[in-house]
């Protein structure tokens, strides 16, 4: 099963200014994941390319990084993700950025079965709760927040 999923905001901030953020990641301040509701990217060393970790279950390296720029992880785990996930600031003019996050991957195995019923709804809330984090750092406040769905509700339980 190919996966092509992709979230994005358009930020009212330079490009170096949300570029910023990506360089935060897994890092003391980190200002663009939500570790307040997910679980921690972690890594065993900062980021930078070789880097070694992930989130939660989600395991990754650092496969390319262009600081300010851009930033690719190559999954490692759960079993059967074979593919990468991206952070990306892409200057749309002076005064506005937009923040990309891409993931590709085939899902082969059990993984056919999990990514749409359970990894799926669980990416997309993590990455909306990490998009308004960016917001946030660069207005100090966000105009939609995200909203966990019943079901995303019922997952994080589960998990827990």
């Amino acid at each position: 099963m190919a996966v092509h999923n992709v979230h994005e905001r358009l930020l009212p901030a330079k490009e170096a200014e949300v570029g910023a953020l990506i360089d935060t990641l897994a890092g003391t301040g980190d200002l663009l994941w939500p570790q307040d509701t997910w679980p921690s990217m972690r890594f065993d060393r900062p980021l930078a390319v070789g880097a070694v970790g992930g989130h939660g279950p989600v395991r990754y390296t650092v496969d390319a990084y262009v600081p300010a720029t851009w930033v690719r992880f190559g999954f490692t785990g759960p079993r059967g993700f074979h593919g990468f996930h991206e952070f990306t600031a892409l200057a749309v003019d002076e005064r506005h950025t937009l923040l990309r996050h891409t993931l590709v991957l085939t899902a082969r195995g059990p993984a056919r079965l999990g990514w749409p019923l359970a990894w799926r709804p669980l990416h997309d809330a993590l990455l909306e709760d990490s998009l308004d984090r960016a917001e946030r750092a660069c207005t100090g406040a966000v105009a939609r927040p995200a909203r966990w769905s019943p079901y995303v509700r019922l997952l994080r339980a589960i998990v827990r």
